[in-house]
């Protein structure tokens, strides 16, 4: 809540925020004052946190602070009006504009995880014209996402009609977002078992029918992730992004990973700061056992950054199509993506863990944050296969000849 907020900090005016290139009169827009700016806006993200969490609901405003921010197409290349988050040289911007994001509102960060993911494999995977196109809806104020979740009863594919028509059929769930988002991405089976077909659907158009009855979440609940119906939907071919099954290729897919474990250490990061304020609001910071609890999650904060910079150094994901991954390079990048989200999920729950007992019961009590942090950190770090990506990560280091401090040395 507002009140909640250091004074100083509440005085600030909520808009403008640090719109790119404005800190700067004379400098153009960079992957730097992108970060400066994602840090500037969490604070006030996480004193709106509360009013959005409330199922089936939609952070609206902090969606217009992004757009206002410059941060909704930052993920786009210059040329497109972005600042060129995608890119190699930007890794590590992209994952700390992630983390702050996450640091201010998890559901906010799920949702502009999907929104970046989306641009990304655009600007990938599309064609010179679709890659203008759905750049300039991203400057209009288009939200996208990415729903690849299957309904396992009734799952999405496609049939080819005359004139280069295709009709939809089937359904995705956790489709988040769904009844905001405007520029979804999402998979569906061509027919003939072709493959899986990346397609983007003009979802202020060709509206899909949604199950809001399906989300009654533990945690996330403002990320409105229906079961998203596109029974009879159509769409022209123009709307089909890349080749059938380019959406799985490596290692963006299983790499991109990095991203949202950069939402949830962000998460765990807003845990860290809300113990501090509380104790210290209390005056209990001379207990030596609530000092030996921060000084254990400040380590296993610090231990998150330097996960951040080493994905941006070992997984690199460029978008410029045509650039191919060595085999090697791939493994190395899958392996390291998996060992990051599988520390992000230790450091976090180990957060969340000392964050009760440093707070007590009187803490987890709204209004305090530390409920709803724990309902959304728990949910999000849900990803699914937890044990066969570490697993994978252990075959990767077991197939290889070199020693530890050299497996991920440039190939």
């Amino acid at each position: 809540m507002l009140k909640d907020l250091p004074s100083a900090l509440v005085s600030q005016p909520l808009l403008p925020l640090l719109p790119l290139g404005v800190a700067c009169a004379t400098c153009p827009p960079t992957p730097a004052l992108a970060v400066a700016t994602a840090a500037r806006l969490a604070p006030h993200l996480l004193a709106r946190a509360a009013e959005t969490d409330q199922v089936g609901g939609f952070p609206t405003q902090e969606f217009a602070w992004l757009r206002e921010a410059g941060l909704l197409t930052a993920a786009l290349s210059p040329t497109l009006g972005g600042v060129g988050l995608g890119e190699p040289a930007a890794a590590l911007a992209l994952l700390q504009v992630l983390y702050h994001v996450g640091r201010g509102n998890l559901a906010v960060g799920r949702l502009f995880e999907g929104h970046v993911n989306a641009l990304l494999l655009v600007q990938r995977f599309g064609t010179a014209a679709q890659v203008a196109r759905y750049a300039a809806d991203a400057r209009a104020g288009h939200v996208f996402g990415v729903w690849n979740t299957e309904n396992p009863a009734h799952g999405v594919r496609l049939e080819l009609l005359a004139d280069g028509y295709y009709r939809l059929h089937g359904a995705k769930t956790f489709a988040s977002g769904a009844g905001h988002i405007t520029r979804p991405l999402l998979t569906g089976a061509l027919p003939g078992q072709q493959g899986w077909q990346m397609l983007v659907l003009p979802a202020d158009e060709q509206r899909p029918r949604l199950d809001r009855s399906f989300w009654r979440p533990l945690g996330m609940r403002a990320t409105a992730s229906f079961i998203a119906d596109f029974e009879r939907l159509e769409i022209t071919a123009n709307c089909l992004l890349g080749q059938p099954n380019d959406y799985y290729q490596q290692p963006w897919f299983g790499g991109g990973a990095v991203r949202f474990a950069a939402v949830q250490l962000g998460g765990a990061a807003a845990v860290l700061d809300e113990t501090r304020r509380f104790l210290r609001g209390l005056g209990r910071i001379d207990d030596p056992y609530q000092r030996q609890r921060l000084g254990e999650m400040l380590t296993m904060h610090e231990a998150g950054q330097g996960w951040l910079r080493g994905a941006a150094t070992h997984v690199p994901l460029p978008v410029q199509p045509g650039v191919a991954a060595l085999p090697a390079a791939t493994s190395a990048a899958i392996a390291y993506a998996n060992l990051m989200r599988t520390a992000t999920e230790e450091i976090c729950l180990r957060t969340l863990q000392l964050a009760e007992r440093s707070v007590g019961a009187r803490g987890l009590l709204q209004p305090e944050p530390f409920e709803r942090l724990h309902r959304d950190l728990t949910h999000y770090l849900r990803q699914p296969a937890p044990d066969a990506i570490l697993a994978d990560a252990g075959r990767f280091a077991l197939d290889s000849d070199k020693p530890s401090y050299e497996l991920w040395q440039p190939l």
